[in-house]
């Protein structure tokens, strides 16, 4: 079985719309700092990288999925261009009302990657930038990090808190870096 981060998309590989609004134009898609060095290290650690974003605004009508799809296309060869890879990208197109198993804070995206790529869950992180993707994650069985611009943020809702995808990155590699010594002894015993 495999392990992979699962990444919000809107607050943490890109620039969130104001509050109402949706990224819906190639225009409006603002990648953050370095998100694409933190993908690439992702992947050169053996990680699959698994995109996992609510998408209310295809239920609004604001968007079509085929329009989504070729947004998401679109980020997927952007990344490409620098060595970065997003394996999959998954999203719940419904709206709040009435709930669905793929909305985000239920962990069916997440589900359904494992499924569909073979991924170990309890090996895999969650990260994102609201409660409801760290509720997500926990709900899958993953470990989680926030995303949080706050210094003095505690750690209440997820494992861990970083401050940016890079910060969460370096993090996490070291934490699997460190883990990596006693899977080896736990193979020999």
């Amino acid at each position: 079985m495999k392990k992979a981060v699962f990444l919000d998309r809107d607050g943490v590989l890109n620039r969130k719309a104001p509050e109402g609004q949706y990224i819906m134009r190639w225009e409006d898609m603002v990648f953050l700092p370095r998100v694409r060095e933190a993908v690439r290290l992702f992947n050169q650690a053996g990680f699959l990288v698994v995109v996992v974003s609510n998408q209310r605004c295809v239920a609004k009508g604001l968007i079509t999925t085929s329009e989504l799809d070729d947004l998401h296309a679109r980020m997927q060869s952007e990344f490409a261009l620098t060595g970065a890879r997003l394996d999959a990208i998954y999203y719940c197109p419904h709206e709040n009302e009435p709930p669905c198993a793929c909305r985000k804070p239920q962990p069916g995206l997440l589900l359904q990657a494992a499924r569909i790529h073979d991924i170990d869950l309890a090996k895999s992180w969650m990260i994102g930038d609201s409660k409801r993707d760290v509720a997500a994650g926990r709900a899958a069985g993953c470990r989680t990090v926030r995303l949080t611009e706050d210094k003095n943020s505690a750690l209440s809702d997820s494992d861990w808190v970083a401050f940016s995808l890079l910060d969460a990155t370096h993090k996490l590699l070291q934490v699997e870096a460190s883990l990596q010594p006693l899977a080896a002894t736990e193979e020999r015993t």
